[in-house]
């Protein structure tokens, strides 16, 4: 706006004299002389245009201001509230959100501040909650060895086979939660390498089956199973870590099947293997189903609690698996069973 009215001041001021006097030798020439007349008229030209233009300068420059100060408090206003629920964010409050704005790019950043204040909200309430899930997992079997442990000292516990073999128990579930703990530091530290090679996988997944299974020693507890094709080609990944993943997965359906079967399954596409664990358990809830891979998420706190599980396996298959290029789903419906599948990419033979 300032070079605006300056530009127009300068023109006026050296060009709107020689027009005139241009206009004047035109009409002197054609209609009367007014040679007397001249000065006195460029010099009332002069006057009557410096008044005009002062006043267009000022009135110029006050609707200038006018306007620039609305627009600018319009424009402002919405950053101040974002600094104001920024501070109220810092104090703990995080239920401020920022009113939608007329304006469409102050509107699209407000919806991405409130969608960052959201996420802030979920990662608050989750903190919490890890806080809490912590205190309980490593307060229950303190408590547990703290008990035995003093009546192992006072005499009221005879000590057994069976003592001892609880005390283990418990000292492994401490060391189980420490080490799911330590694990998924490293992975959100990205500290966690992974080396990604060539691997057959019929022989990892028969070895960790064959394993679990030496486990199910009675006849009421459910039988794995694997479907391997023997077409099936070599991936591209880590073998321990695949073997991790997969051993979680195991563990968590054979915590929800006591009865049936669990079934590895394999199939490939063009670009990908496809590994699926099946199992015939209790299976899952539909307003459960989308936090199964969140941290120290439960479905049945107590029960899982009594089981041994951390609520932190399904979390760290996940980014073991994406680490590694592929994807992990779950499918589950309730009295059915669970469907927990995930991809590692071919190797791409050279």
């Amino acid at each position: 706006m300032i070079v605006g009215l300056i530009t127009i001041t300068v023109i006026g001021k050296f060009s709107s004299p020689r027009f005139f006097v241009v206009y004047l030798d035109h009409i002197e020439g054609n209609i009367l002389s007014i040679r007397t007349l001249r000065t006195e008229l460029m010099r009332g030209f002069e006057l009557a245009w410096t008044r005009g233009a002062l006043w267009s300068l000022v009135m110029g420059a006050t609707a200038a201001g006018t306007l620039s100060y609305l627009v600018s408090k319009r424009i402002v206003q919405p950053l101040i509230q974002m600094e104001e629920i920024t501070k109220k964010f810092a104090s703990g409050e995080l239920d401020e959100r920022v009113p939608d704005n007329e304006i469409p790019e102050l509107n699209q950043l407000a919806s991405s501040f409130n969608r960052m204040a959201a996420d802030l909200k979920g990662v608050e309430h989750r903190r919490r909650e890890l806080v809490s899930d912590l205190t309980h997992e490593l307060r229950t079997p303190l408590t547990v060895l703290e008990g035995y442990l003093e009546g192992l000292a006072d005499g009221t516990i005879e000590s057994s086979p069976a003592v001892y073999e609880l005390l283990s128990k418990e000292a492994s579930r401490m060391r189980r939660l420490v080490n799911d703990l330590q694990e998924l530091s490293k992975i959100d530290a990205g500290y966690l390498p992974i080396d990604a090679q060539q691997v057959d996988l019929y022989p990892l997944l028969n070895s960790v089956i064959q394993r679990f299974s030496d486990q199910l020693l009675t006849q009421d507890n459910p039988h794995i199973y694997l479907d391997y094709p023997l077409e099936t080609p070599l991936v591209l990944a880590d073998p321990g870590r695949v073997e991790q993943i997969l051993v979680n997965l195991l563990s968590n359906a054979l915590r929800y099947t006591s009865v049936g079967s669990i079934t590895v399954n394999v199939w490939h596409t063009e670009t990908q293997v496809w590994i699926a664990v099946i199992d015939t358990g209790q299976g899952i809830s539909p307003d459960d189903l989308p936090h199964v891979f969140d941290r120290f998420w439960r479905a049945d706190r107590s029960r899982n609690r009594h089981s041994g599980g951390t609520g932190i396996g399904l979390a760290i298959s996940r980014r073991l698996v994406e680490l590694q290029g592929g994807v992990i789903d779950a499918d589950s419906e309730l009295g059915v069973g669970s469907i927990f599948k995930f991809s590692l990419p071919l190797a791409h033979m050279g």
